[in-house]
C-alpha cells in the first residue's frame, strides 16, 4: 500500500546526537540506535474516523525521532501498520449502511492527507491488514505447530469445525514483562480494550484472539489450514514488523493506551515466532490528548479532528507547532487557545528569523535544538531555545548579523516546521 508523499526535508550542517528515549520495558532512558540502522514500526490507525489531535500527537513525536534519527545520518527503515478491517469498523459500517471497505480507503485517504499537510515523514513501508492477510494466516499456521495457539470452537458451528484460534500465554514465560501490571489491571484493561476474557473455550482469560473463524454477516479470507475467517488484532502488528524491518527492531511505538494489551500481546506473538526473547529493543509510547479538561473519546462524542481544524483555515505549520509543545509522553488537555499561541509564535518566528541576513553565527541555537531532540525528544526545550534566539535577535543583530538561513533549515529538519 503507498503512504502518501512526503517533504523535503533541509539538510543541515553537522549531525546530530544519538536520541536518547525512555523506555516503557525498563522504564531507564536508552539510546534509540545502537547501529547504523534505525529500524522503527508504529501501529496505525483504524480508519473507520477521522485523524484526531490524540492520533496527529502520537504521529508527530515518531516523526520527530525519525528526523533525530536522519540529522545523526544512520539509516532510517520505518514501518506502519494499517488496522483496514477490524470490529470498530465493522460497527460503524453496520451503523451507517455503509460497506466497511468503502469506510476505509475515504478515511484512510483522509489520514494520508492530515499527515502530509502536517508534514509527517512517510513510513518506508505502509501495509494494511487485508494485505497481509497471507503472511497473518502463515504466522498463526506456524505459532499452532508450535504450540503456542490453540482452537476454540464457535457456539453453533457444526461438529468438526475449525473455530477461532487464541494464543496460548501461557507458553511465554515473558508474558507481562512489558506492562508489568497485576493480573486484575490487566483483565480489567483487556475487557476495555477489545478482548473477551469470558469466551467459554478458552485456556486463560487473558489469552487474545489470533483467527477469527467466519461468521455470516462478515468479511472473511481464505485461512488455509485455519479455515475462512479474518485476522485477530494483535497478531498484525507482530507480522507486518517483522515482515519489514529486522529484529530486534530498535523502536516499537504508539499511544500509551497501546501497552496493554495491544503491545504486550503483540510483543508476545512476535517472541513465539522470531523464537527471540528480545524482538523489540525498546518501547516508546505518547501520552493521551484530553479536551477542556476531559478525555477526548469517540463515546463522548468530544474529538477534534485535524481535518475540521485545516478546513476552518488552521495554519498546518501552527497546528504542529501546537501540538510539539507539548512533550511526547505527557497527557495533556487541548484548549482553545492552543492554536491561537502557535499562531502567534509562528508569526512572531517568520517576522524575525525570516529577516535577519543569512550570515554571522546560529551554531549555538541549533546545538540546543539537537541536544533537545536526542534529550527523549524534548521538542518544548526546542522551542525555548528558538524563542530565546528570537527575543534576543532585534537587539544583537543592531551588533551582528544573525546566521536566519542555517536556523532556519534547522527548524525545518529537526522540528519541521517550514518559515518561508
Amino acid at each position: 500500500m503507498h503512504s502518501w508523499t512526503g517533504p523535503i526535508v533541509s539538510v543541515i550542517p553537522g549531525a546530530g546526537g544519538v536520541p536518547q528515549i525512555q523506555d516503557d520495558i525498563s522504564g531507564t532512558i536508552q539510546p534509540s540506535v545502537v547501529g547504523e540502522t534505525a529500524n522503527l514500526y508504529v501501529c496505525g490507525v483504524t480508519p473507520y474516523d477521522a485523524t484526531h489531535l490524540g492520533h496527529a500527537f502520537t504521529y508527530l513525536a515518531f516523526d520527530l525521532l525519525v528526523r533525530a534519527w536522519r540529522d545523526l545520518g544512520v539509516s532510517v527503515r520505518y514501518a506502519q501498520g494499517l488496522t483496514d478491517v477490524d470490529d470498530p469498523l465493522l460497527e460503524r459500517a453496520r451503523a451507517t449502511g455503509r460497506e466497511w471497505y468503502k469506510i476505509a480507503a475515504s478515511q484512510t485517504a483522509l489520514y494520508k492527507s492530515d499527515m502530509a499537510a502536517l508534514r509527517v515523514i512517510p513510513p518506508d513501508f505502509y501495509r494494511g491488514v487485508v494485505e497481509s492477510i497471507p503472511a497473518i494466516v502463515a504466522a498463526v499456521e506456524h505459532m499452532i505447530d508450535i504450540g503456542q495457539a490453540y482452537r476454540v470452537a464457535v457456539p453453533g458451528q457444526s461438529v468438526g469445525a475449525l473455530g477461532d484460534v487464541y494464543a496460548d500465554t501461557a507458553a511465554d514465560p515473558l508474558f507481562g514483562t512489558l506492562s508489568n501490571l497485576g493480573s486484575s489491571h490487566q483483565l480489567r484493561l483487556f475487557a476495555e480494550r477489545g478482548g473477551d476474557p469470558d469466551r467459554p473455550g478458552k485456556r486463560n482469560p487473558l489469552d487474545p484472539l489470533l483467527w477469527r473463524a467466519f461468521r455470516q454477516g462478515e468479511p472473511s479470507w481464505d485461512g488455509r489450514t485455519l479455515g475462512p475467517g479474518r485476522p485477530g488484532w494483535h497478531i498484525e502488528c507482530a507480522v507486518i514488523g517483522a515482515g519489514e524491518l529486522d529484529q530486534p527492531i530498535d523502536v516499537v511505538g504508539g499511544g500509551s493506551d497501546l501497552v496493554f494489551p495491544h503491545h504486550e500481546m503483540s510483543t508476545s506473538h512476535a517472541r513465539a515466532l522470531s523464537g527471540l526473547e528480545q524482538p523489540v529493543r525498546l518501547t516508546m509510547h505518547t501520552g493521551m490528548v484530553g479536551l477542556d479538561g476531559h478525555k477526548m473519546s469517540k463515546s463522548l462524542g468530544n474529538l477534534v479532528f485535524v481535518s475540521d481544524l485545516l478546513g476552518r483555515g488552521a495554519s498546518p505549520a501552527a497546528l504542529r507547532l501546537a501540538l510539539i509543545s507539548h512533550h511526547y509522553k505527557t497527557d495533556w488537555q487541548w484548549r482553545g487557545r492552543e492554536l491561537a499561541q502557535a499562531e502567534a509564535r509562528l508569526a512572531r518566528w517568520r517576522e524575525v528569523i525570516g529577516s535577519v541576513k543569512p550570515q554571522g553565527p546560529s551554531a549555538e541555537v541549533i546545538a540546543q535544538i539537537r541536544a533537545a531532540m536526542a534529550d527523549d525528544l524534548n521538542a518544548p526545550a526546542a522551542i525555548s531555545a528558538i524563542d530565546h534566539w528570537v527575543s534576543a535577535a532585534p537587539l544583537a543583530r543592531e551588533r551582528s548579523p544573525y546566521a536566519a538561513a542555517d536556523l532556519r533549515r534547522a527548524i525545518d529538519a529537526l522540528l519541521g516546521i517550514k518559515l518561508y
